[in-house]
């Protein structure tokens, strides 16, 4: 028994985090302190006006436990990490787990790329972005390989130049075949100086060339050029109408503000980089329940720029928030140089503050019904399910599927659906190895078996918090377990569990005449079920997915088995060989005919894999030769 006054007594006057337990034991809340002795006495005392949620949060704590820190910095980014790790009820959450698409320039390359990118790493490579919507960053990064020419490929250069011939893209004029050595490396870094310019917003060079070629080429009668210079030079524009410029001091900063009704907040946050709007993001928070709009301003702050790989240089907040030097202290040793929060009070910096603010109230009110279907569509339908089969929660539901074809290729599947959505992380594909023929129950014997084995041999092997992290799938029992038939597969997987010792609710998904599922099959009992409920359609999504998922990946299989060569049953002549091989002499047929000589004039082809794959061939034949008349 948790004796809380001895407890509170031997709270140390030191900065540290606290956590608190409910009777179950689940983490309900971190928070930190500067000082753990008063902080978290004072929930313990009889004071008036603290708020209904933290009165409600309080009534449920059955135990606490603190962690001790050198510093409250210390303890801020302490409680930020097991805010993320834990999920507590009663703290606010930012929702959305978002990573932003970068432009990324390879500068330590001897020939850089211009690619896409979700993390910003630190090495040689220039990163410009972050960017909103990754549709447009590819549409940029395709445009720029229009405009410069430059290569995509992986071909390592110039150790690689002149090795393969030149791809697609140069004859559609989309690169200049440094992999040839048709453009030196004093050009090809030129392209890219103008490629960088380009990136940072200087547009009128690359303009007024693609207005001047276009011209030269009309005049020329080329009319073909002119259209495809005249496209660039639109493509261009669009481009750089979308900068628009909303500060003159071009600077680094995010614009944040929020709007909250009693239920729900709204954080809209403008990304402004050297001086341009390159895009906004809105942000859900949850359980804002009596907080302000400070706390959940502050917890924002701490919550996203925990994740985000960019911080700029100044963030323009709507209200003042508590912890600012705290805060500004931890971003700046994130960046790596100085960061600044600031409220403005009045000009061009407050009315941008206002307009985020505005929009944050716009997309609150707009989604508010959209928010509500989408939750009827995933936890709602959850919660119908574990109703229907009166379970306390079904949060975790995983559904298995077999295919084959007359017994060719057995795989199972195996995908997992967390409050209502798929979470295609954690899908699995298995590859049948003790069923040679088409046997359904056996193949998912063998499913089920490998997988829970697999789980239990994990989690006894590794601690929670390392599991946690490293294998997740395997290692978070469901709390449903859906089977594609009826009490058939229901039986296969009671068996498994029991022989594991596992106490996993089974439910199968039966079927009709028509392959329709039209009830749930339940400790020996067929349940109806509403064919109009969510219930029901996240069933069936559910059921759709297994099985998508198993026959792709058997399609998979069977096209890796159609296009296996004869020239892999060779020793010595990999995928590599293969590919050179083909590509110098066109066919098989050629390959069987070609001398040791003539096989060795492939770079690739030493002379005593040459020699291989000469009698390689010549043994075949004899043993054609051989069973003629058999």
């Amino acid at each position: 028994m948790f004796d809380f006054e001895e407890e509170l007594k031997k709270l140390p006057n030191s900065p540290g985090v606290y956590l608190m337990h409910d009777g179950n034991d689940t983490i309900i809340y971190v928070g930190k302190a500067v000082n753990l002795h008063n902080r978290v006495r004072s929930y313990f005392r009889k004071i008036v006006g603290r708020g209904p949620q933290i009165d409600k949060m309080v009534e449920q704590i059955a135990r606490f436990e603190y962690i001790v820190t050198d510093s409250e910095l210390e303890a801020l980014v302490l409680e930020n990490n097991l805010i993320k790790e834990y999920s507590p009820k009663y703290n606010t959450m930012l929702k959305d787990d978002k990573t932003y698409p970068y432009i990324k320039v390879t500068m330590g390359e001897e020939f850089p790329r211009i690619l896409f990118s979700r993390e910003m790493k630190k090495d040689r490579s220039k990163y410009f972005g972050p960017y909103t919507g990754a549709a447009a960053v590819k549409d940029t990064i395709d445009l720029m390989n229009k405009l410069y020419q430059l290569k995509t490929c992986n071909r390592k250069l110039p150790r690689d130049i002149g090795l393969e011939r030149p791809c697609l893209n140069y004859h559609i004029k989309q690169c200049a075949a440094p992999c040839q050595g048709y453009i030196s490396k004093e050009e090809y870094r030129e392209k890219v100086e103008q490629a960088l310019d380009f990136l940072n917003g200087n547009y009128r060079p690359i303009l007024k060339d693609l207005e001047e070629k276009m011209t030269l080429a009309s005049e020329n009668m080329e009319f073909e050029e002119a259209a495809r210079f005249r496209d660039l030079y639109n493509s261009v524009k669009s481009v750089a109408q979308k900068q628009k410029i909303t500060d003159s001091d071009g600077e680094d900063k995010d614009i944040i503000a929020l709007a909250k009704d009693e239920h729900d907040a709204v954080v809209q946050v403008f990304f402004v980089r050297d001086g341009k709007l390159i895009g906004r993001e809105h942000f859900y928070m949850t359980h804002v329940e009596g907080h302000d709009t400070a706390q959940i301003l502050l917890d924002f702050v701490k919550q996203f720029y925990a994740g985000t790989p960019y911080i700029p240089k100044e963030l323009m907040l709507q209200e003042e928030i508590e912890d600012l030097e705290i805060l500004e202290k931890w971003l700046s040793a994130r960046k790596g140089n100085r960061v600044y929060l600031r409220v403005p009070r009045k000009g061009a910096k407050e009315k941008l503050v206002e307009l985020a603010a505005q929009n944050a109230n716009l997309i609150l009110s707009q989604d508010k019904e959209r928010i509500r279907r989408e939750e009827g569509r995933t936890i709602g339908a959850m919660k119908e399910i574990a109703a229907l089969l009166k379970l306390e929660d079904v949060s975790r539901m995983e559904a298995y599927d077999i295919s084959n074809i007359s017994g060719f290729a057995n795989v199972g599947s195996m995908v997992v659906f967390e409050k209502g959505k798929a979470k295609r992380s954690d899908y699995r594909k298995f590859r049948i190895q003790s069923v040679s023929g088409p046997d359904d129950y056996a193949c998912m014997r063998e499913v089920l078996t490998r997988r829970f084995v697999h789980g239990m041999e994990e989690k006894e092997d590794l601690t929670r918090k390392e599991v946690d992290h490293a294998f997740g799938s395997f290692t978070k029992f469901p709390n449903l377990l859906l089977m594609d038939g009826g009490r058939g597969q229901v039986n296969i997987a009671l068996q498994v569990l029991a022989e594991l010792h596992l106490d996993i609710p089974v439910c199968g998904m039966v079927k009709d005449d028509n392959h329709r599922t039209r009830g749930l099959y339940y400790q020996n009992v067929e349940i109806p079920i509403d064919t109009h409920s969510e219930g029901f359609k996240l069933i069936t999504r559910i059921q759709d997915e297994a099985h998508r998922f198993a026959i792709e990946y058997h399609r998979s299989l069977r096209s890796k088995a159609q296009v296996k060569s004869v020239l892999d049953e060779i020793p010595g002549v990999g995928p590599a060989r293969r590919k050179a091989l083909m590509r110098h002499f066109g066919s098989i047929n050629e390959i069987k005919e070609a001398s040791v000589e003539r096989l060795c004039e492939v770079p690739e082809i030493p002379e005593h894999i040459g020699k291989q794959i000469y009698e390689f061939f010549r043994r075949e034949e004899k043993g054609n030769e051989g069973s003629v008349g058999v």
